[in-house]
């Protein structure tokens, strides 16, 4: 391990956390060289950063390597198993149920690099680039992520990201909210079916009398959650030429604010100072 970490870099009661998660190596070939937890160090350096991957700092491992153990867990499904088991250790830690019984949905557009890939013009936000489909629960925890064209209306995109969210994976979920885009009545009937009618799409407006910014009751969750997402500079832009991957990149940062929630990382002296001073001026 190196001796001066990053901020981005994992605790030491983090990695116990994620450890038990990283998938093992395989049987077959040469045991790996590498070390795992600087692996995953790394990509959340690049994360947080928002540098690209030759750039990482050469104090990780080599940037090709980590690249690949990226697109590897990303077409296992790793990086969705590690969110789904630390969401439900948050919830649990927070005295509630392994699985929620309402979730909130809600979209985000954003312009792409020049990499290529799947994008499409959003008339409404006037962006071309792609859209942010996610689904959180009343903690804000993320649930399932789809990333699409811009021009993809929400409706749609809704069923994308509801689609990995099979009724007998959430058998307490009852209540989605979501705002007036999703007022479609070819959503509520695929929600039906989908759901078995188990779930209530309900939608919730914006006060008819509101004047500039107001928070809005029961979505105002999914809102935060994307504000959670903008302090990782990598999702600034989409800089992925997959979708996949631009998926797999928002998992990763949830992965990192919940190992943050289960184990927040100890401020140095100087730290603790600037954060009680920054507390008090808010006040």
């Amino acid at each position: 391990m190196r001796t001066d970490p990053y901020p981005s870099d994992l605790t030491d009661e983090q990695w116990t956390i994620l450890q038990p998660l990283v998938p093992p190596p395989a049987k077959l070939g040469r045991p790996p060289d590498v070390d795992m937890r600087e692996v995953i160090n790394a990509i959340f350096y690049l994360n947080r950063s928002g540098c690209s991957w030759r750039m990482l700092p050469r104090d990780f491992p080599k940037w090709r390597t980590v690249y690949n153990y990226f697109a590897a867990w990303r077409n296992d499904g790793t990086w969705e198993g590690m969110v789904t088991a630390l969401r439900e250790r948050v919830r649990v830690a927070d005295g509630r149920e392994p699985t929620p019984s309402a979730c909130a949905v809600d979209s985000q557009s954003v312009k792409v690099a020049e990499q290529g890939g799947e994008q499409g013009y959003d008339g409404a936000k006037k962006i071309n680039g792609r859209k942010r489909h996610i689904a959180v629960d009343t903690l804000g925890l993320l649930l399932a992520v789809a990333v699409t064209a811009a021009s993809v209306d929400d409706a749609k995109g809704a069923e994308a990201v509801f689609a990995p969210m099979h009724p007998e994976l959430f058998p307490r979920l009852e209540k989605v909210w979501g705002d007036n885009k999703y007022h479609n009545h070819g959503l509520y009937e695929w929600v039906g079916g989908f759901s078995r009618d188990a779930w209530d799409l309900e939608v919730v407006s914006r006060p008819a009398d509101a004047v500039g910014f107001v928070v809005v009751r029961k979505r105002w969750v999914v809102e935060r959650t994307l504000a959670w997402l903008g302090r990782y500079r990598r999702h600034a832009k989409d800089y992925e030429r997959l979708t996949e991957s631009s998926e797999a990149m928002i998992r990763i940062s949830s992965i990192h604010i919940m190992l943050r929630k289960l184990r927040p990382k100890k401020l140095k002296r100087t730290e603790r100072f600037r954060y009680k001073h920054r507390k008090k001026r808010a006040a």
